[in-house]
C-alpha cells in the first residue's frame, strides 16, 4: 500500500540553484544563472527519465508519462541582486520558488541563522507583492521568525517552508514556531519536513522515527492539509537511518499507516498532493491578478555600479 502510494504522487524533484552568501552583492547573480543553465541541461541529458516543469499542470502530465518532474527555484534571496528585474528573469527562465534568505541577511529580509530577527523591509513587501503577481512560490525557510510573520501578513497567496521541521521538537534555526505553524495553516501554506539531523534529530544522527515525530507535530498544530516532505538528500552529509535515500519512501509511509490517525488519503497529500494544491493556488492568485490588469513594480533597491539606467516608459 505504502509503495502505491509513493509511485502514485511522489514524482517531483525540487532543484534548487543554490548560491553561497559570500557572492552577496558580487557575483550571485551569474552564479545563480550558470546553476539554472546547468540544471537546465541535465533535464535535456536524462530526458528519458525527468522533464523540467513550470506548472501544476506540467507536473500532472508528467506523473501521466512516468517522468520525474523538476522544478527549478532560487536557494537565497541575495540572488536576485535586490532587482525585481532580475526576480522576473529568473522566472522566465523557469524558476518558481524562491528562498527569501539562506544563512545571510539581506538588505530586504532577515535570516534566521542571524541574531538580529530582522523582518521585511518595504522592498521586501514590493518582492512578495511581485512574487504574487509572477506565480512564483515563496520559500520561508531560512527566514527569521519576523520575516515569515510580515510575509504571512503580506501575501496574498500560500507560502512554503521548503525543508524545516518543528522547533518545539528540536530548536534548529531552520525550524519553525507553534505561531507561526498556525500562521501557515491559515495562510493555506504547506510545511515541508526536513530530513537533515540538525532539524529533526537536533543534530545528533537522525533516525527514521525522528522524522515521523515531526511529521506528526506539525500535522497536529497545522493539520495535514499543510504538510510535504522536504528531505534535501543533496544538501545533507548524514540521511536518517532507515530514510537514506528516496527508495525508503514507502518505509516512511508505512512507518505513518500504523497510526490509526492516518488514512491512505492523508499520505497522499503528505507525499505530493498538497504541494501540488498549493502551487495551483498560487497560480490562481497570479491569473486573477493578471485579469485585474496590476502592473509590474519597477522599483529597484540595487545602487547602480554605472550611470546606464533602464527603465520602462
Amino acid at each position: 500500500m505504502a509503495l502505491r502510494i509513493f509511485m502514485q504522487t511522489i514524482s517531483t524533484v525540487q532543484r534548487s540553484a543554490y548560491v553561497p552568501c559570500e557572492a552577496q552583492g558580487l557575483d550571485a547573480v551569474q552564479l545563480a544563472l550558470e546553476q539554472i543553465d546547468i540544471i537546465r541541461r541535465l533535464a535535456d541529458m536524462y530526458n528519458q527519465d525527468t522533464v523540467l516543469v513550470t506548472s501544476s499542470k506540467d507536473i500532472t502530465e508528467s506523473q501521466h508519462h512516468g517522468l520525474i518532474a523538476s522544478l527549478i527555484g532560487i536557494e537565497g534571496g541575495h540572488a536576485i541582486g535586490s532587482s525585481l528585474g532580475v526576480l522576473r528573469s529568473f522566472y522566465s527562465l523557469g524558476a518558481r520558488y524562491l528562498s527569501l534568505t539562506h544563512k545571510c541577511d539581506v538588505s530586504w529580509a532577515g535570516s534566521s541563522s542571524s541574531s538580529l530577527d530582522a523582518g521585511l523591509s518595504q522592498f521586501g513587501k514590493a518582492i512578495v507583492r511581485e512574487m504574487n503577481r509572477l506565480g512564483m512560490m515563496i520559500d520561508l525557510s531560512y527566514s527569521s521568525d519576523a520575516t515569515a510573520r510580515d510575509v504571512l501578513q503580506a501575501t496574498r497567496a500560500p507560502v512554503i517552508f521548503s525543508h524545516s521541521g518543528a522547533r518545539q521538537l528540536c530548536n534548529s534555526t531552520r525550524n519553525i514556531p507553534d505561531d507561526i505553524l498556525r500562521l501557515v495553516a491559515e495562510n493555506g501554506g504547506l510545511i515541508m519536513i526536513s530530513f537533515d539531523s540538525e532539524d529533526v534529530a537536533c543534530g545528533r544522527q537522525a533516525r527514521l522515527k525522528d522524522v515521523v515525530d515531526h511529521i506528526k507535530y506539525v500535522r497536529a498544530i497545522a493539520g495535514v492539509q499543510h504538510i510535504g516532505l522536504g528531505a534535501g538528500y543533496d544538501a545533507i552529509e548524514f540521511p536518517p537511518l532507515g530514510l537514506e535515500d528516496v527508495s525508503k519512501y514507502p518505509d516512511l509511509l508505512a512507518a505513518l499507516l500504523e497510526d490509526p490517525n492516518w488514512s491512505e488519503e492523508d499520505l497522499a497529500m503528505l507525499a505530493g498532493k498538497n504541494f501540488l494544491r498549493i502551487m495551483e493556488t498560487v497560480e490562481n492568485v497570479r491569473d486573477y491578478w493578471k485579469r485585474a490588469n496590476i502592473d509590474p513594480i519597477e522599483q529597484s533597491e540595487a545602487q547602480p555600479k554605472t550611470q546606464c539606467t533602464y527603465m520602462a516608459s
